[in-house]
């Protein structure tokens, strides 16, 4: 029996793995290149509703059970009769795990192309209320299409994990959550420092000069936002197969587009490390709150479920106040080495005198 302080720990670094995936998708579209993308919730859900509605129409149609189960209506017969499969198959587990979140991020990738377009027109204000009026639009097609994924039931997911059972279940999921989390991490962090990354800080700073030399503002912007919704979306399937289901009312754009804001905000935006540290302060200290609440509450003149809002309020206004740029701030970037920098200075100071 796995100790309650591991379990925690373990959930803990599933739930992190996740927003630190979502946070970085952000950074790409705001940090780095200056797009208010407040529909994060878009890219989200779509990556979700994804895994709700597909590999396990596809595994259900492979081994004959929608010949005798509608996929919707007895979606519990139907998970049972897989979970069974792969409860005894850790190839072919895995495999559907990795072609699903390949084929998430391209789900995601198109919602960002679809969303590029009032990129291309709108600025600042009225884009970020037209990107989270249409991540709302999707939410809502999932609760009133039944179809799609279940409606207002939801509908339950193949569990890639079901083949390693009990308790190590969670421990094997966080650690593949893990460490897709790190290699989006080690992928935004190559493209912040490369040619691109460069050219996004430009446009960031002032189109009208990124135009003058030459680049494609419209491109950019929508292959950021496809970039961006790519990686979300991944994060938004990783949930998904993490919680074993997917209800439309379970995506809010609480959650799932002003949380990862907070954590850009607070970390330091256009700087990868600082989302990092900003998405496991807000995780961590959010987790420890729900559980230790039941301790808490003879001490609060309040409901303790309103203790999470006030202390996360209260630590952004601080960092706002004393941090504006985030705890780790954006650094400069130099097209060259520090010691070729220095040369050059050397030989510009020698001509000089």
């Amino acid at each position: 029996m796995i100790p309650l302080a591991l379990t925690f720990i373990i959930d803990l670094l599933a739930l992190l793995g996740i927003f630190i995936i979502i946070s970085l998708s952000l950074n790409i579209e705001f940090g780095y290149a200056g797009i208010p993308n407040f529909g994060k919730l878009l890219a989200v859900a779509g990556g979700a509703f994804f895994i709700g509605a597909v590999p396990g129409r596809v595994l259900a149609y492979i081994y004959g059970l929608l010949k005798k189960y509608d996929y919707i209506d007895n979606n519990v017969e139907v998970m049972y009769a897989l979970g069974k499969i792969l409860g005894t198959n850790p190839f072919m587990s895995m495999a559907m795990l990795v072609v699903s979140l390949i084929l998430a991020a391209a789900v995601g990738a198109i919602l960002g192309f679809i969303a590029s377009y009032p990129a291309i027109r709108l600025r600042e204000d009225y884009l970020a209320i037209t990107l989270l009026a249409m991540a709302e639009i999707l939410r809502t097609i999932g609760y009133n299409y039944k179809d799609l994924i279940g409606g207002t039931v939801g509908i339950s997911v193949p569990d890639p994990f079901r083949w390693i059972g009990g308790e190590l279940r969670l421990a094997l999921a966080a650690s593949v959550i893990m460490a897709v989390a790190i290699i989006i991490f080690i992928y935004v962090e190559l493209l912040s420092r490369s040619p691109i990354g460069r050219t996004l800080r430009a446009m960031r700073d002032n189109e009208v000069v990124a135009e003058a030399y030459g680049k494609d503002i419209v491109k950019l912007r929508m292959k950021t936002l496809m970039i961006g919704s790519a990686i979300g979306a991944i994060g938004g399937a990783l949930y998904a197969f993490l919680s074993g289901s997917v209800t439309a009312l379970g995506y809010d754009r609480v959650v799932y587009t002003f949380w990862p804001w907070v954590m850009v905000v607070i970390g330091g935006a256009a700087n990868n490390f600082g989302v990092l540290l900003g998405a496991t302060l807000f995780v961590t200290l959010r987790k420890l709150i729900i559980f230790y609440k039941s301790n808490l509450q003879p001490f609060l003149p309040f409901d303790v479920v309103w203790l999470e809002y006030l202390l996360l309020g209260t630590a952004l206004l601080i960092v706002l106040i004393y941090r504006p740029e985030g705890i780790i701030p954006e650094k400069p970037t130099h097209t060259l080495g520090k010691k070729r920098l220095e040369k050059i200075k050397e030989l510009v100071e020698a001509k000089e005198v």
